[in-house]
């Protein structure tokens, strides 16, 4: 069967076009208009590193650069459009998702209760009944208010006292929601305090739910395998995903094509009829320069990255410094719909300076003045968001 084909150049452009990087960043960056990013977008993957700025607020600022991190807060804390929960790792999803999330309550129940105990120990079982019944109690709390011994055995990071854990292991299941952050620390409540009653008391039967999740992940993807549509919400299983593409295939309701890889190595996908057709109509990217977050949607699939992109990106954890190609944490230069480097930059917030360590071109890209003059208007254009006035460079940052 002669499948068509989309050449890589075509098939970036449909899936940035999907992620709202095609086009120039525009909007109040607050309210309605975030509101519908983060729609269109699916969920927004929260972390906690602020070397320049958060991932969650970097994610938004590059598609409304008016974005600052307060319009979250309040999206989220204040008019609840918006929850917290799990995808892939935490993030803010839209408020009207929340229905669907009980089948990842559900299948969470059982496995984290049993994962949970070979990492945690198995102390946190006897807490989650007094931690509950603390909080119906008295309201939201945080970790460090219902302290306890540290688990069983030591985890590294993870270490979490039993407490901790059983807060955890009850907002993974659903029994209770985070009501705000202050700082980076989450407050619980339980999720009647939290969740608006709409969507609170709606529930979907889990065949629906597949359903959903397989349909609004294409709708977010342009393109994808089953294995990326059961990933991209990871509500949903591998199989169930290729069920449903399958049945939908044998209902006509989605086509089939070849994309090209960025090394010209072909993957078979699925979209919808009505994509298939607008290929040809696709606008072009805008050529600024944009400085992205590791966590982007965009990105946040290595492999997935590297196949379109031709973009090799990981976060070197436990290699020592001196070993390091790149720093720890660095950003994801995109120029129109290529990746053209990555840059390694903090912001000292007491002397109000950006400092940038580094800047590495990706491999064939050559770093000529007009590719640096669109990179510093990009940054003049990060200051306020990273909280600074001005941008310097070190001694020595362009490493080619």
């Amino acid at each position: 069967m002669n499948l068509p084909a989309i050449d890589n150049r075509t098939a970036r452009r449909l899936f940035l076009d999907a992620h709202a990087l095609l086009e120039r960043p525009n909007g109040a960056g607050r309210g309605a208009g975030l509101a519908a990013v983060i729609q269109r977008l699916g969920f927004v993957q929260v972390d906690s590193v602020n070397t320049m700025a958060r991932a969650h607020d970097l994610i938004l600022w590059s598609r409304q650069n008016a974005y600052r991190p307060d319009a979250l807060r309040k999206l989220n804390d204040r008019d609840r459009v918006t929850f917290e929960h799990w995808t892939h790792d935490a993030a803010v999803i839209p408020a009207e998702f929340f229905p669907h999330w009980r089948l990842r309550f559900a299948r969470d129940k059982a496995r984290l209760r049993e994962k949970w105990q070979d990492w945690h120990g198995t102390a946190f079982h006897a807490e989650i009944d007094t931690v509950l019944r603390h909080v119906t109690d008295h309201g939201a709390v945080h970790s460090a208010e219902i302290g306890g011994k540290r688990a069983e055995k030591s985890t590294g990071w993870w270490d979490w006292h039993p407490s901790k854990t059983a807060l955890e292991y009850l907002w993974r299941t659903g029994e209770l929601a985070i009501t705000r952050r202050e700082g980076f620390r989450k407050f619980y409540d339980l999720t009647e305090r939290v969740i608006p009653a709409e969507q609170l008391n709606a529930h979907i039967p889990e065949d629906r739910v597949i359903d959903w999740a397989c349909r609004a992940a294409l709708d977010r993807l342009g393109f994808a395998t089953p294995g990326e549509l059961a990933a991209f919400w990871a509500l949903i299983t591998p199989l169930e995903a290729k069920t449903w593409v399958d049945a939908a295939r044998g209902r006509g309701e989605i086509a089939e094509a070849v994309v090209q890889g960025a090394d010209a190595a072909p993957r078979r996908v699925v979209l919808w009829p009505a994509t298939l057709a607008r290929l040809a109509d696709l606008p072009e990217a805008t050529p600024r320069m944009r400085v992205l977050s590791p966590f982007d949607p965009a990105l946040r699939d290595r492999k997935r990255a590297e196949r379109l992109f031709g973009f090799s990106y990981r976060i070197e954890i436990f290699v020592p410094e001196a070993q390091r190609r790149y720093g720890y944490y660095v950003f994801p230069l995109m120029e129109g719909d290529k990746m053209v480097g990555r840059i390694d930059m903090r912001a000292d917030r007491e002397a109000a300076r950006l400092g940038v360590r580094a800047v590495w071109p990706e491999a064939g890209v050559t770093w000529v003045q007009g590719r640096q003059n669109r990179l510093e208007a990009e940054l003049d254009r990060l200051l306020p968001l990273a909280g600074c006035d001005s941008v310097v460079f070190e001694n020595g940052y362009l490493v080619t």
